[in-house]
């Protein structure tokens, strides 16, 4: 690899990581001082998440809080591949979509996807992923999220919901919007696409 070379992954970091070039290839943008302003405009305070620049970059966040200061309200969706314990690593983005919750006011969805996790690694069996998935959603109980705006969907546990949806997004998305959905590598096999299918459906449940 030479050295203006880097991969970014989510199971892989290698090289001198160029932050700019990386909004280039996931279609994002870098979060401006104008919407940290605004931000913090709305919910009366900016998130040391924020301004520390952990969260550096978005996808038409400033259409959401355009959208919100109009009375539309929006979700929030996170999640977790169960494939063994939590770290720090996965309470980052959970402890700031707790913030936003609060802050907003709006229901979040937190999908553990044990069956991918169970396609994707040899060592572990479905039972694996799915003691993980319950074990990784107290986790994220715990952190305070509000009972009545909180759903957890655990895919083989609620497939019956989701496969309906699934299908009705396979038949009407388009492959170039689908690329754009989702981050597609090459270690994947056929069958992660419709994998993809039904994390995506997560936001008509």
């Amino acid at each position: 690899m030479s050295s203006d070379e880097f991969v970014v992954t989510p199971w892989n970091v290698e090289g001198d990581i160029d932050y700019e070039k990386l909004t280039k290839q996931f279609g994002t943008q870098k979060i401006s001082d104008e919407i940290l302003s605004k931000m913090k405009q709305i919910t009366g305070e900016e998130h040391f998440m924020l301004r520390r620049g952990i969260f550096f970059s978005h996808r038409d966040l400033n259409i959401i809080l355009e959208n919100f200061e109009k009375g539309k309200k929006f979700f929030l969706y996170t999640g977790r591949g169960p494939s063994g314990n939590t770290h720090i690593g996965h309470l980052v983005p959970w402890v700031f979509a707790k913030w936003l919750q609060d802050k907003f006011d709006v229901n979040i969805y937190f999908q553990l996807t044990d069956d991918e996790k169970f396609y994707t690694k040899s060592d572990l069996t479905l039972e694996d992923t799915g003691k993980f998935a319950l074990e990784n959603a107290l986790d994220f109980i715990a952190l305070g999220f509000k009972p009545e705006k909180t759903k957890i969907i655990i895919n083989t546990r609620d497939i019956k919901k989701l496969y309906p949806i699934a299908v009705q997004v396979a038949k009407k998305i388009k492959f170039f919007k689908y690329k754009s959905c989702v981050w597609i590598y090459k270690r994947y096999q056929y069958w992660n696409d419709f994998l993809y299918i039904i994390t995506i459906s997560t936001m008509f449940y």
